[in-house]
């Protein structure tokens, strides 16, 4: 089930970042007092009491104006008002209600979306509650009053976004289909590829970067089964996109990962894998999808017997936190291996979900410990008293141990090590909870 998203809308200067901040926990947006200075969309994952949700930071709207920046920017909050599940629009106070906000009331009602008006930078309730009435002109129902700075009236803010999650949520799971996100960076080939499958042009395809600007749902029927396919727009590096609206295309694949089954990460063999694509695989790998990736393009690279061979090293260097990852060489415009992808799909799909017995899984762990004894530290040694697996999407294990602090990382790499061995979970990441348990 994918989390709902939340995007944090409003004029520059009103306190977005610095909202989005406290509620993520730490400081990922820049906060400044110039307008404009939030100039990239952010996410994050945010959880209050039993919701989880995605949080988007937006740069400010400016209705009206002609400055090539804000009018990006304008542009940047109007694909995260299509994409999110529930907006929080954010005015201040201490300016009062001014034209530009009615001009954005108007543009979130055309939305359809459920509105949160929250109005900032009340630091004082006594003091400003007057002048938070004011904004009950803009129709849009009770303003919340908060201080962001001070965090100020947060919880009931909160109360009112997650009470418009749910009914869409529930209705996807029921969804069967296996979900698979094609992603990457912009002219990789993901659109190509999906129109090779479906073998007629669904997908745009242009060799301009960014032509996919949404996250396109297309069903691909093959041997009976049936999958859906999310095409998303690609990614770009800052550096080579000024003003473009791909820069703020980052959501789109954030969206379409969450509503996944397996990631297929897309990438152009004839410029080879790069930092960005890392970027791009990480948001999948975060979120414990299964994962493939697709070297396209494969039918314009000059070969000798060692090319497959400094392909997958370069890969496994650079993605080197996604070991698990199943490759595959494709061409989208001849159709080499494209096959192939589905009976490497059903596999992830089949080991993102499987489940170890109990009694299996200890055996596994009673071995590897005995083969390689787990660390010590000041006369204290870890003890593993017991495993089990607590879910799947992706697979889950938790260990029961005498001392948490014991268990270093490159012990639980270790013990995943002799379980891959053990079952293959091929494609998907596994993920290790570690718990206390005193000795009785």
């Amino acid at each position: 089930m994918s989390k709902p998203i939340v995007a944090i809308v409003g004029r520059p200067n009103v306190g977005k970042s610095t909202l989005f901040n406290i509620l993520a926990g730490e400081q990922i947006s820049i906060v400044k007092d110039t307008p404009g200075v939030t100039r990239d969309r952010i996410y994050a994952d945010v959880t209050w009491l039993n919701y989880h949700f995605t949080l988007i930071d937006t740069g400010g709207i400016e209705p009206e104006s002609k400055d090539v920046l804000l009018r990006f920017m304008r542009e940047q909050a109007e694909i995260a008002i299509e994409t999110a599940d529930v907006i929080l629009f954010l005015v201040d106070v201490r300016e009062g209600l001014v034209d530009a906000d009615h001009k954005v009331a108007d543009m979130l009602r055309r939305s359809h979306k459920p509105i949160v008006l929250v109005v900032n930078k009340v630091d004082s309730f006594e003091k400003f509650m007057p002048d938070v009435y004011e904004f009950y002109n803009l129709g849009l129902g009770d303003p919340q009053p908060v201080s962001a700075s001070s965090r100020l009236g947060l919880g009931d803010m909160l109360d009112q976004v997650v009470q418009y999650f749910g009914t869409d949520a529930q209705e996807e799971e029921e969804d069967e289909r296996p979900r698979v996100a094609i992603i990457g960076r912009p002219n990789a080939g993901k659109s190509s590829i999906i129109n090779k499958l479906l073998g007629e042009e669904r997908v745009i395809v242009s060799d301009i970067a960014g032509t996919t600007r949404d996250a396109i749902d297309t069903e691909v029927i093959r041997n009976g089964t049936r999958y859906v396919f999310i095409d998303t727009a690609g990614l770009r590096r800052k550096s080579r996109v000024r003003e473009d609206i791909e820069r703020y295309s980052i959501i789109r694949t954030v969206a379409a990962v969450e509503r996944c089954n397996v990631a297929v990460l897309v990438i152009d063999a004839a410029e080879g894998v790069t930092e960005q694509d890392a970027k791009i695989a990480g948001i999948a790998h975060d979120r414990g999808k299964g994962m493939i990736i697709a070297v396209n393009k494969w039918d314009l690279i000059e070969k000798n017997d060692k090319t497959i061979y400094r392909f997958t090293q370069d890969i496994r260097d650079v993605l080197s936190f996604m070991p698990y990852a199943e490759m595959l060489f494709i061409s989208a415009k001849t159709g080499q291996r494209l096959p192939k992808l589905f009976e490497v799909l059903d596999t992830v799909i089949e080991n993102h979900a499987l489940r170890i017995g109990t009694g299996v899984l200890n055996e596994i762990i009673s071995e590897a410990v005995v083969m390689q004894q787990p660390p010590s530290d000041k006369g204290k040694r870890l003890r593993i008293y017991y495993a089990t697996q607590v879910s799947v999407k992706p697979p889950t294990f938790v260990l029961f141990v005498n001392h948490k602090e014991l268990m270093h990382f490159s012990y639980t790499r270790y013990l995943e090590n002799r379980i891959r061995e053990a079952f293959g979970f091929r494609g998907t990441p596994l993920k290790f909870i570690i718990r206390e348990r005193k000795e009785s």
